[in-house]
């Protein structure tokens, strides 16, 4: 049952939880920028997009980038390079803006005016379980057609909710079984 593996992992299965799979690949399918912030061309790019306008200023500060105008044009200038903190707290704002600016798009997408998106559930890895212990777990294909509550956690950045709605949205729709895909391999669909 969803949410009652207590010791996932135990005999050797490995996975995530399904709800990461799902952030994954919603990630993917934002795109943006793949530079890592470390390189100057990331930095850059990130502080760029985080400061192209007021509205996007705005965003990054509402998404914890809360610096001096003055060090964010010392940044951008090159005069001076962020801490190792704030680069992370500038990837952190650069994905959290990145989000809630494809979100109505992806939902758009996602949804296909009520048609939905066909999933690809690929079970959990079972390869270094004891023969005895396996069960056979399927891999799976779905059609989701609700992806409101999905897409709408996603953006926000709340994992809780999201594996909430991935629980009592989506896995019951995969009937009887639907207790063995809270851990997978992975989850593919395209927009």
């Amino acid at each position: 049952m969803p949410e009652k593996t207590i010791d996932f992992g135990k005999f050797g299965a490995r996975g995530i939880k399904g709800s990461g799979a799902v952030i994954r690949q919603l990630d993917d399918l934002a795109g943006g920028i793949v530079t890592p912030v470390t390189a100057k061309r990331g930095l850059m790019a990130r502080l760029h997009y985080l400061t192209k306008t007021g509205h996007s200023r705005a965003a990054a500060k509402d998404a914890g980038l809360t610096v001096t105008d003055r060090t964010l044009q010392a940044w951008l200038e090159g005069k001076r390079r962020p801490s190792k903190a704030n680069l992370e707290r500038i990837d952190a704002a650069y994905r959290t803006v990145r989000r809630r600016n494809v979100a109505k798009h992806l939902l758009a997408r996602l949804n296909r005016d009520g048609r939905g998106t066909r999933w690809e559930i690929h079970p959990l890895n079972q390869s270094q379980v004891a023969r005895p212990l396996q069960r056979v777990v399927e891999y799976r294909t779905m059609n989701v057609r609700g992806w409101d509550r999905i897409v709408g956690a996603w953006a926000a950045g709340d994992d809780q909710s999201l594996d909430d709605a991935w629980t009592t949205d989506v896995l019951p729709d995969l009937g009887s079984q639907w207790g063995q895909y809270e851990y997978v391999t992975n989850i593919g669909f395209a927009a």
